[in-house]
This record gives C-alpha cells, sequence and structure tokens, in this order.
C-alpha cells in the first residue's frame, strides 16, 4: 500500500524539522499529502488541596503557544507554496501521543513519520517517550528519525 496521506507530528526542534524533510521524499516520491501536526499540551500543577487546576497564566502560555505554531506553520506553507508536496496544518490539544494516534485514526493517516529524541536512561524514565507510545497504539506504520545527537561514548 502506497502512503498517500502522511501525519508529521512536530515540535520545531531540528529533530521534528528532521522527520519533516524525510516526509516530504516520502510525500514527493508518491504523491502524497502531509498532514502536520502540532499539539499544544495542557500544563497542570497541583494545588495546595492536591487539585489539579489550570491557572489563567497557563492559559495565556497555551494560547501563546497555539499563536507561535499557527506563525511557523504560516511560515512552512508560504515557504512550501513554490512547488513540493501539499501540506495541511493543523493544531491540537491534549496528550501529544494520544492526540496523534487520534488524529492518524481521524485522518486516515496511512504513514506515521516523526522525531525521536533518543532520550535514556533517567530522562526516559521520567520524561517518557512520545516516539515508543505513537508506534504502540498508531492505527498505520509508523517511521520514526532519530535525532542527530550522538550518543556519549563508552569507555
Amino acid at each position: 500500500m502506497l502512503p498517500k496521506r502522511i501525519l508529521v507530528p512536530v515540535d520545531f526542534s531540528s529533530d521534528s524539522l528532521d522527520a519533516l524533510a524525510y516526509a516530504r521524499e516520502f510525500a514527493t516520491a508518491f504523491d502524497a499529502e502531509i498532514v502536520l501536526l502540532y499539539v499544544v499540551e495542557p500544563i497542570y500543577y497541583a494545588t495546595p488541596a492536591d487539585m489539579y487546576a489550570v491557572n489563567a497564566n497557563v492559559a495565556t502560555l497555551l494560547e501563546e503557544q497555539r499563536r507561535a505554531a499557527e506563525e511557523q506553520f504560516a511560515r512552512m506553507v508560504e515557504k512550501q507554496a513554490s512547488g513540493g508536496p501539499r501540506l495541511r496544518p493543523m493544531i491540537k490539544t491534549g496528550t501529544a501521543s494520544e492526540v496523534i494516534a487520534e488524529c492518524a485514526r481521524a485522518e486516515r493517516a496511512d504513514l506515521i513519520i516523526l522525531a525521536t529524541h533518543g532520550r535514556t536512561g533517567l530522562a526516559h524514565m521520567l520524561m517518557g517517550s512520545v516516539a515508543e507510545k505513537v508506534v504502540r497504539t498508531a492505527p498505520c506504520p509508523v517511521l520514526t528519525v532519530r535525532g542527530k545527537k550522538k550518543p556519549a561514548r563508552k569507555r
């Protein structure tokens, strides 16, 4: 099955833009559309009563994230207008791995291409791996693109 719709989650890091470069190659080869996805993740904090709440300042921060993503997407789409695969940006709110899998289902993506930051050890344990969760829950094949950060040498 040849991919006709490729979902590419981006956070605008160099790693996610490398994954987008891979997606562009695939999309060009298969005349596929690229659905760019940016996920705004809610920020929760514990109140003194151990309740989870969202502060007005946090809401402002989330809106700023959304606005910045819209600006980034506008520049990307404008740049791509001169040629290349079709780009369709979307911004969703929620837990990244869940939103990516849900979006792949809703958009009927044939392939997901996403970056993995290659965290190991404590960082992986504390932060988890969005890519790992997506691989486990995605309704379609997932191609992970490892970041360019070189692992430390073992001595």
